[in-house]
């Protein structure tokens, strides 16, 4: 699996740092980052729950 973010688009909400701190984080300058490009099979629930709930769409889960 692989997760994409379209930055040009991305609120940095922080609801996606909710549902999958492990994958993303929202820090004190106000940018999300992605922290696991590629994560592994036991996160794709909440990977694919912080895509779907993303307000802006912003969020693409391949594979």
């Amino acid at each position: 699996m692989k997760v994409t973010v379209d930055f040009d688009v991305c609120a940095s909400t922080g609801s996606c740092m909710q549902l999958c701190p492990e994958v993303f984080e929202v820090r004190s300058d106000g940018f999300l980052y992605v922290l696991q490009e590629q994560p592994g099979e036991e996160l794709r629930a909440s990977v694919q729950a912080a895509a779907e709930m993303c307000p802006t769409a912003a969020i693409t889960v391949e594979g």
